[in-house]
């Protein structure tokens, strides 16, 4: 069974990517809660949380974290929603952390999630390079 994100991963299928390094890569989720939703995941098939090497929990969170920070400076938004599913309501069996971008008011409540889409791959395209360069002026 081929695996979306491995895809993702390795370069072989797109993305809008915001951040890339060895052993994590961050890029919009295709079917977004609000824009600059963002899933992070192991560029190594890991399938949930506890499958993780405990050596890499926390680079992996690490970039969790830097994603979750960048979002207000990158869209303008209040805060961000980090949640991780393990098994149930896990879309895509690869370990993957969903950083959306938070406004009070956005109508986000409870469990119920009402995904939409980018009007179009340069509003993806777009997003994504803002989170990118807000992800990049934290580094250091």
């Amino acid at each position: 069974m081929s695996c979306v994100f491995c895809g993702i991963a390795s370069g072989a299928e797109p993305a809008h990517e915001v951040f890339r390094n060895r052993s994590v890569v961050a890029f919009l989720d295709r079917s977004p809660l609000f824009e600059g939703h963002t899933l992070v995941v192991p560029t190594d098939h890991v399938a949930t949380l506890a499958d993780l090497h405990p050596d890499a929990v926390g680079p992996y969170f690490g970039v969790v974290q830097r994603i979750s920070a960048a979002l207000p400076a990158a869209l303008g938004c209040q805060g961000s929603f980090v949640a991780m599913n393990n098994v149930v309501s896990q879309s895509v069996p690869h370990l993957h952390a969903h950083v959306v971008p938070r406004t009070r008011g956005d109508g986000l409540r409870g469990f119920f999630w009402p995904r939409t889409r980018y009007p179009d791959e340069a509003r993806a395209a777009s997003t994504a390079a803002a989170i990118a360069a807000a992800v990049d002026s934290r580094s250091g």
